[in-house]
């Protein structure tokens, strides 16, 4: 499975200001918490980076190769070095996850599931990252449909 230690949250937001005011009003994170935030739609992806992890789901669905950059990444705020730091997702790559169909998710899953970042013990079952796709792609959905964007929270 993904690289352990590194926590990634990603959410919606109605733009950069709202996600920054999240972060305030949270005192910097985590966005997803075991009981939920009310109003916050958000996933749990650790140790699913935006840029190279997130990115090869992205260049799959795309049937392009990865590349750095493929992924539009802001830094919006960051704490310590240690984090925690916020990004904002481009809206490209944030129409890319929207349109994963069901009919791509097998396909997607097994190809994802063999890329570096992910195998890094061996290929993965097939069928293991499908909740992943699945999570992800219908956040994306949720964001495009009411015309908000997509956002990173990581800590170390």
């Amino acid at each position: 499975m993904p690289g352990v230690g590194v926590l990634y949250d990603y959410f919606r937001a109605a733009d950069d200001a709202a996600a920054v005011k999240l972060m305030a009003d949270l005192d910097g994170g985590p966005v997803v918490t075991a009981d939920g935030r009310p109003g916050v739609d958000a996933i749990d992806l650790k140790g699913i980076d935006p840029g190279v992890t997130l990115g090869q789901l992205v260049s799959l669905a795309r049937g392009v190769a990865w590349q750095a950059g493929l992924v539009g990444e802001q830094l919006l705020c960051s704490g310590d070095p240690d984090g925690p730091w916020l990004t904002s997702l481009d809206d490209a790559t944030r129409d890319t996850l929207a349109s994963i169909t069901a009919a791509q998710l097998p396909e997607l899953s097994a190809r994802w599931g063999q890329t570096e970042e992910l195998a890094w013990d061996g290929p993965l079952p097939a069928d293991q990252m499908l909740p992943v796709i699945e999570a992800v792609a219908a956040l994306a959905r949720r964001a495009r449909d009411a015309g908000e964007h997509l956002y990173c929270w990581c800590c170390l």
